[in-house]
Formats: structure tokens, C-alpha cells, sequence
């Protein structure tokens, strides 16, 4: 008998992640590695446990996460956005409470182009009169 699995795609920056439900015990596997290896730093860690929080779902769900680009900061961004739209499919009902929560909206926030004759989108070199 197949496992049921509920999907969500989230994206952050440059970071894309293909999230994957299955109903467990909490345990969070990202790119075949468990969260507390993969993601150094504890507060980044709480960031994608967010949607469970609110939800009042934590430790329903084994998490297994495929994620690619960015950094850690970007690739938590893009975990938690993947997880609050699988949790829809879960059950409907969760979406006034990730809303409210803003876990639903894809962050826009993206890094600026560089421009020529820039070292970077808006730093210039040092001006010299001679």
C-alpha cells in the first residue's frame, strides 16, 4: 500500500525547496542530511518549524526536504514556504492561520543586479579629485 505524501514547492531568494509530508514523528531530513547537520545555527532551525507551530502540528509530520541554491538563511526561508503550502493540502482549514502568520506569501526580496561601472548594485570606487 503507497504512503500518503503531501508536496509543496517554497522559494526564498535564490533557494528553491520540494518539500515532501509524511505522516511520522517530527524527524526533518533535508538534501539526505537531518536538520541539526545540515542547518548550523539554531535560530535559522526554528524558522522551519514556524508553519508546525502555528498549525499546533509539530511532530505529525516527517519532513523530508530537496533543496537547492541560496544559503542557509534562503534555503530555511524556501523550507518553511514549501511545508505551509504542503500543510494545505493537509487539510484546508490551515490557511487563515499560516496567512495571518504571512507564511503563505512568497518573500519577493531579492538580491540587486550589479551595474557596470559599479563594484557592486550601488557601490561605487572611491572617488579621487587627481
Amino acid at each position: 500500500m503507497a504512503q500518503v505524501q503531501y508536496r509543496g514547492t517554497g522559494r526564498r531568494k535564490n533557494a528553491t525547496a520540494r518539500v515532501r509530508l509524511v505522516p511520522g514523528t517530527g524527524k526533518i531530513t533535508m538534501n539526505d542530511r537531518a536538520i541539526e547537520d545540515y542547518i548550523p545555527f539554531a535560530s535559522i532551525r526554528e524558522v522551519v518549524l514556524q508553519p508546525f507551530n502555528v498549525t499546533e502540528t509539530l511532530g505529525n509530520y516527517d519532513v523530508i526536504v530537496n533543496v537547492r541554491g541560496g544559503g542557509f538563511d534562503g534555503q530555511a526561508g524556501a523550507t518553511r514556504h514549501g511545508i505551509a503550502r504542503a500543510l494545505l493540502e493537509v487539510d484546508p482549514d490551515f490557511r487563515g492561520p499560516l496567512k495571518r502568520a504571512g507564511l503563505l506569501t512568497r518573500d519577493p526580496r531579492m538580491k540587486e543586479r550589479r551595474k557596470y561601472g559599479l563594484k557592486k548594485a550601488r557601490k561605487a570606487s572611491q572617488f579621487s579629485k587627481r
